[in-house]
């Protein structure tokens, strides 16, 4: 497909250039071509080669990526995200031009009336129309631009988070416009690829011209789905191992080794210090004392233990797991009331919240176990190490189970499973089914699952009629609920049998709604009444809104609290609703927040 300007009305090939043969020369062509505007269209026209039909529709493209994501941005990344949606609007023009002019035009036969008058119009309408079209798309754009920095305030109101500066957003259309222009040009030099095979294939190996040309195309997009799957791909994510392999050595200033036995990292434990990774260092050392639980509890506590096995630890997943095991052994973690099997994310980070939130609602009698599987953060683990994620997250579980199945039935401590994310897409395939989950687990909290989680999947499409896919209602909740705010766990009633399963989503998470099912499908998420921090200007639109929530994932944890990808306001309900901690009441859940609020706040400052 070409992007050059060959479109079905002959003006500029023809009837605007006054040297054209058997083209009658209008009595103000002369006059018309020595006017500067004119010849300065015609130098702009020269050298963009612009097809009007694409300009038409990746304006249309631009302004559909105007309206409201998930998220809210600043106008130099909406430019960027613009850009690329009128990139592809712009070839989607240009194949209907194409389409037009092969199928549709050598078709149609307008009487001779009609044919004369059109080769006797005058020269200025062309570049009349032309202009008119390059001027309408600008004052379309720049309006939808100011219109935009409205839905971007509806957005962060919704969030409550600081307004975004309407002043900058007009400057969306250059940055957008400087986006498509080189993309363009990437495309045109791919275009002029397929020409240089298409002519070798004719001349040396006298194939057909009309055959050379689609073959040529099946050629250059065959080289490029090999190189890049294979030697881009692989390059590529060497690099990126490498590079964050050299991030999982660096620990930080306030992950100190732990001394007390009951972590891994410390002197008696068999998972080394050094092995554990930059996360799994700090997740051991920075667990709360046994000290700080009873001040907020108000009663003698327990050291609690937290058990590490770093990607160095051991060599491959099966050793990995098998010295988590062996440490929960060692630490007498299937002596305490409560253990929790982890399911990392990509870079093997466990969020704090969740860890210390059982820690505290058992005071310290609780063990909790986590294992790294990828240097990589979740972003491009996804790409990359989905199957390790599952395949680390069904060995953990099943090894724990196995030896906790082994003990007597009444001096085994509750079975608990979590994962955030990715994780929790590693922690589903643990499990082949809902009936697997309830034989084997007393309680499972999924965090922010990515819409391609197979169970997840499972459960909301299966939901009970009536009920949105924001927050469905799976079986009268009898045993798994959808919750993005405490009071929504109790949906649809206080019948909620063991062992309890949530899963937390917000309705602005994009880690949750993102699918390659949005190029072309509509969502029913975007059919039913908006989430309460959703604009209700949001609306599906085909291909565009894939991109828009494909731009929101690498900005999901950007946000305020309580929205997006940040779930450390509801994690303690959801996980008093499926831990069931004994003597838990309103002030001690109150006490146990604010120390939550104050830890996560430290966290961040040190981390």
């Amino acid at each position: 497909m070409t992007t050059e300007d060959t479109s079905s009305t002959p003006t500029l090939a023809a009837h605007d250039n006054p040297a054209a043969p058997d083209t009658p020369a209008a009595p103000d062509t002369p006059a018309l071509h020595d006017n500067p505007v004119v010849r300065g269209i015609h130098l702009v026209e020269r050298f963009f080669h612009p097809n009007y039909t694409g300009l038409v529709v990746a304006t249309v493209f631009f302004c559909w990526s105007l309206t409201p994501s998930l998220l809210p941005r600043d106008w130099f990344f909406q430019g960027l995200v613009s850009g690329i949606n009128a990139t592809i609007g712009y070839g989607i023009g240009c194949a209907l031009a194409w389409a037009w002019r092969q199928w549709v035009q050598p078709r149609i036969t307008l009487p001779d009336r009609i044919t004369d008058v059109w080769a006797k119009r005058p020269s200025w309408t062309s570049i009349a129309v032309k202009s008119a079209i390059v001027l309408g798309c600008l004052i379309v754009s720049i309006a939808l631009s100011i219109q935009s920095a409205h839905w971007q305030h509806q957005i962060t109101d919704l969030m409550g988070m600081e307004p975004i500066s309407d002043s900058g957003y007009p400057r969306t259309v250059p940055v957008g416009a400087v986006v498509v222009g080189l993309l363009i040009w990437i495309s045109r030099g791919i275009v002029r690829l397929v020409r240089f095979v298409a002519r070798g294939l004719n001349k040396w190996v006298r194939i057909p011209a009309s055959f050379a040309r689609p073959l040529g195309v099946v050629i250059v997009i065959v080289a490029a789905v090999l190189l890049f799957n294979g030697v881009l791909a692989k390059a590529f994510f060497t690099v990126a191992n490498s590079a964050f392999s050299a991030r999982n050595s660096h620990t930080s200033a306030h992950a100190i080794q732990p001394t007390l036995p009951e972590r891994s990292g410390s002197p008696e434990s068999l998972a080394k210090w050094d092995t554990l990774g930059s996360e799994g260092r700090w997740f051991v050392s920075n667990a709360p004392t046994a000290l700080a639980i009873g001040q907020v509890t108000g009663k003698p506590a327990r050291e609690p233990i937290r058990v590490y096995a770093g990607l160095e630890s051991a060599d491959g997943f099966e050793a990995q797991t098998d010295l988590a095991v062996a440490e929960l052994d060692r630490t007498k973690a299937f002596e305490r009331k409560v253990l929790v099997v982890i399911s990392t994310t990509g870079t093997g980070w466990v969020d704090s919240t969740s860890a210390e939130s059982v820690e505290l609602m058992y005071g310290g009698d609780s063990a909790l176990v986590a294992t790294q599987y990828s240097y990589l953060p979740s972003a491009l683990s996804f790409l990359s190490d989905r199957d390790k994620s599952m395949t680390m997250g069904r060995l953990l579980f099943d090894k724990v189970y196995e030896r906790w199945s082994a003990l007597p039935e009444n001096a085994r401590p509750k079975l608990l499973v979590y994962g955030e994310s990715l994780g929790s897409q590693g922690s589903e395939g643990a499990f082949s089914g809902l009936a697997d989950i309830r034989n084997r687990a007393d309680g499972v909290l999924w965090v922010g699952p990515p819409n391609s989680n197979r169970l997840w999947s499972e459960f909301v499409r299966r939901r009970d009629p009536g009920t949105e896919e924001i927050t469905p209602i799976y079986a009268d909740g009898l045993s798994v609920r959808f919750a993005a705010s405490a009071d929504q766990l109790a949906r649809p009633s206080k019948n909620w049998t063991d062992p309890r399963i949530v899963y937390l989503q917000h309705a602005s998470d994009p880690v949750v709604w993102w699918s390659p099912d949005l190029l072309f499908s509509e969502p029913d998420w975007l059919t039913e009444k908006r989430g309460p921090d959703v604009s209700p200007a949001m609306s599906w639109y085909p291909i565009v809104t894939f991109w828009q929530v494909a731009a929101d994932l690498p900005r999901a944890q950007t946000v305020s609290n309580g929205h997006g990808h940040n779930y450390g306001n509801v994690v303690p309900d959801a996980w008093a609703a499926v831990a069931q901690p004994p003597d838990y009441t309103p002030e001690l859940a109150a006490r146990i927040k604010s120390f939550l609020i104050e830890s996560a706040a430290t966290e961040h400052q040190l981390k």
